[in-house]
């Protein structure tokens, strides 16, 4: 596929569509489903972000608004799902932790678009995401396999891919942070360390061979988004916000 059709194709994907509402309620949660869900709120923090950053900067900022509170229901719904598996007093610390960060970063989330608050909001997804994090290291310990730290690791990805988008809007905002470069930066690094973990997995069978190297490839297209060798800010920023959700869907297919 050439990358203008590409880049035209991933437009669509900035709606409110649930791309993860397949999972809704299936029955009680596994300790496997506990890490997927655990691990998608680690992205979901960051991708409220990026939608954010999206309004703040102009790029596509309708879309931007479906894309947050689709984020922002799932986020709540996930919450109330992971509150009914808590084995060990950890995971139930981990909860409130997680449940009291919540409560401040949605509070902010709904503030006008300005520098201030667009500060607020990288701080308080940051404090999300560090909980969000801790929680699905102890579902992970609870697993104790294999399987259970790749799907925490693939999970990450999720994360990672929308993290990277979320310094690059936020820097086309306008928004003066000596940080974002680098956290940008940090987070490609990880991204493409776990990737080639994932790739090496004895685990991989004929079908997760299959999507890693969806995964593969749509990093490819992510990564040419994101390296500023497009002059226009404002398809530069398009770029990034939306081939941010395509490998953001192919990951999560993966975990």
């Amino acid at each position: 596929m050439k990358r203008r059709d590409f880049l035209a194709s991933t437009a669509a994907l900035l709606v409110a569509t649930p791309l993860f509402a397949a999972e809704a309620g299936k029955g009680s949660l596994t300790v496997g489903a506990a890490i997927n869900k655990a691990g998608r709120q680690r992205m979901l923090s960051q991708r409220m972000a990026k939608a954010f950053a999206m309004q703040a900067a102009g790029v596509m900022p309708d879309k931007a608004g479906s894309l947050l509170d689709q984020s922002r229901r799932l986020f709540e719904a996930q919450l109330s799902e992971l509150k009914t598996l808590a084995p060990s007093e950890a995971i139930q610390t981990a909860l409130a932790d997680l449940d009291r960060a919540w409560l401040v970063y949605r509070e902010v989330l709904g503030r006008p678009r300005t520098p201030d608050n667009a500060r607020l909001v990288l701080a308080e997804s940051e404090k999300t995401l560090r909980a969000a994090h801790v929680l699905t290291g102890l579902y992970e310990k609870q697993a104790a396999s294999s399987a259970g730290h790749l799907v925490n690791i693939s999970g990450r990805q999720r994360m990672l891919s929308q993290r990277m988008a979320k310094c690059f809007l936020f820097e086309q905002s306008g928004l003066a942070v000596d940080s974002l470069k680098v956290e940008q930066e940090a987070a490609r690094r990880d991204f493409v360390a776990a990737l080639a973990e994932l790739n090496a997995a004895p685990q991989n069978t004929a079908e997760i061979r299959t999507e890693l190297g969806l995964a593969n490839t749509q990093w490819m297209f992510f990564e040419q988004a994101l390296n500023g060798q497009e002059r226009n800010r404002e398809i530069a920023a398009r770029n990034v916000a939306t081939t941010s959700e395509r490998i953001l869907e192919v990951m999560d297919s993966l975990t």
